[in-house]
């Protein structure tokens, strides 16, 4: 309507009368601001804290450069052996008396328990035996014999518990602090917060299990919103890098020109867009795997490791995945030992039929863990060994999961165990943690945490702690939001530190 025919409205002083025209020039100048303080706080230009994200001791021409800590560390590096399909706490490492006294009655205080699959039978002891070991005297599973045999080097918590009893959100749960995909991985967390102690390999690797990768692959590994060169790397002992080598057809110094040129024009874009992470992630990706011609043959190549050592991983099995697991676990300390900061290494893989590739035992969980606790045992035993008399475990921090784990009873009518993410079993080994010590406790029959209850957000707290990380301090800005790993939770489990 033209001003000539609104009405005369009072106004006070000062005050200008809001027509179409102006109210549209301040919403566009309004928009304006709103996006300008997001890329602002984006580059962390905003009063804030100066600890968030972008680090700022973090130069883009070099993301993977060593950074400090927030105090000093008890780890340099983290070994993660992520077992997939949910191993079974009450056949491993969980003994409860009482449920071998119980064995083939019903639970008591519950009647007709619906857990994942449907309902649920009887109680159901151990098919395996559980005897004390070591110096500590921990009970522990014939299932797992070698690994049994190292418990006075392990640092056990009985009362883990997730948010989910589904297995691809338990998997990218445990990896990553939540149970959507999408959001940074613990190894992606540690080497944005640390950077790499090579700068001749990656800093974070991902090494998946002979037989294939967890169900949600590389979700498990990924960087989510953190810039791309935080992502994991993937390969194994049995194939090389892919894309590495330079092609046969070109020289070494027609590969190093072309390289040299790329380099240049790279410089020269990054310069004028100095905000995208992905062009940074690409070139020190570049960079990096120019480097790695050179390196990774080198630290893949198990040719070299004696006799004896070949016998303490497996190598020589005449179970053919067991022998390709421990190539893997022998790989994973020359890894470690040549200064990758985050190593993740999977046992068992995605496959459809429950159990087949994994620890998913709920039809016939006696066949089904008499035939992966094997591949795990021995080359798993033999990494600790190799690890401590190597002097690499005053530094490494080695942690060991599952995405949660199973009930007490057996299915009815079946053999096998359901999914329980009531209470479960990790254990943590080497920097930092006490050795031979038990924390929380499930009850009777390891049906649910009743002590010192634990959750994800803990354990991953804890884990930064040993870095020397703050859980709370290490941020990333994101949608409006400072992300950090353990979301708005977790404490430090102060109890188990050394």
């Amino acid at each position: 309507m033209p001003r000539q025919f609104l009405p005369d409205i009072p106004s006070l002083p000062g005050q200008r009368f809001l027509d179409r025209r102006l109210f549209l020039g301040d919403f566009c100048r309004g928009l304006s601001g709103i996006a300008l303080a997001s890329l602002l706080a984006e580059q962390n230009l905003l009063a804030g804290d100066k600890s968030t994200s972008p680090r700022p001791d973090m130069r883009p021409e070099a993301p993977l450069a060593p950074r400090s800590s927030h105090f000093m560390p008890r780890a340099k590096r983290v070994l993660h052996v992520f077992c997939t399909g949910a191993v079974s706490h009450l056949d491993t490492w969980d003994y409860k008396p009482e449920l071998i006294k119980r064995h083939g009655q019903p639970m008591p205080g519950v009647d007709k328990l619906i857990t994942f699959q449907g309902e649920n039978g009887n109680l159901a002891q151990s098919p395996w035996r559980f005897r004390p070991h070591g110096q500590c005297g921990k009970y522990a599973s014939d299932l797992l014999p070698h690994l049994a045999g190292r418990v006075d080097d392990l640092c056990f918590i009985h009362s883990l518990t997730s948010k989910t009893n589904t297995h691809g959100p338990g998997e990218v749960f445990m990896s990553t602090g939540f149970t959507q995909e999408g959001y940074p991985s613990a190894g992606s967390w540690v080497t944005y917060a640390l950077g790499a102690l090579n700068q001749n390999l990656p800093a974070y690797v991902a090494i998946p299990d002979p037989r294939g990768v967890p169900q949600q692959g590389p979700a498990n590994w990924t960087n989510g919103f953190l810039p791309a060169v935080f992502q994991g790397t993937v390969f194994n002992a049995a194939q090389p890098i892919a894309n590495l080598g330079r092609p046969t057809t070109v020289s070494k110094a027609e590969d190093q020109s072309a390289r040299d040129f790329l380099q240049a024009l790279n410089d020269e874009h990054l310069k004028r867009h100095p905000g995208d992470t992905e062009l940074s992630a690409r070139i020190a990706s570049y960079e990096l795997a120019a480097r790695m011609q050179l390196s990774a043959p080198e630290v893949g190549d198990l040719s070299g490791e004696s006799p004896a050592t070949r016998d303490l991983y497996g190598l020589n099995d005449n179970n053919p995945i067991l022998a390709a697991f421990g190539s893997n676990c022998l790989l994973a300390r020359r890894l470690l030992e040549r200064g990758v900061r985050f190593v993740t290494l999977y046992n068992g893989a995605f496959a459809m039929g429950e159990g087949a590739l994994n620890w998913d035992g709920h039809r016939r969980i006696k066949s089904d863990y008499d035939r992966h606790g094997p591949i795990l045992d021995k080359p798993l035993a033999g990494l600790l060994h190799d690890l401590k008399a190597r002097g690499l475990l005053t530094d490494t921090l080695v942690l060991w999961t599952t995405e949660f784990g199973r009930m007490p009873t057996f299915q009815k009518g079946t053999q096998g165990r359901d999914h329980n993410q009531k209470g479960f079993t990790a254990w943590l080994a080497g920097a930092g943690v006490r050795p031979g010590f038990t924390y929380g406790a499930t009850d009777e029959f390891g049906y649910q945490a009743v002590d010192n209850l634990t959750t994800v957000y803990d354990l991953h707290a804890t884990v930064l702690h040993l870095l020397g990380l703050d859980h709370e301090k290490l941020t990333f800005y994101h949608n409006g939001i400072q992300r950090r790993l353990t979301d708005v939770h977790g404490q430090v489990i102060r109890a188990i530190l050394a």
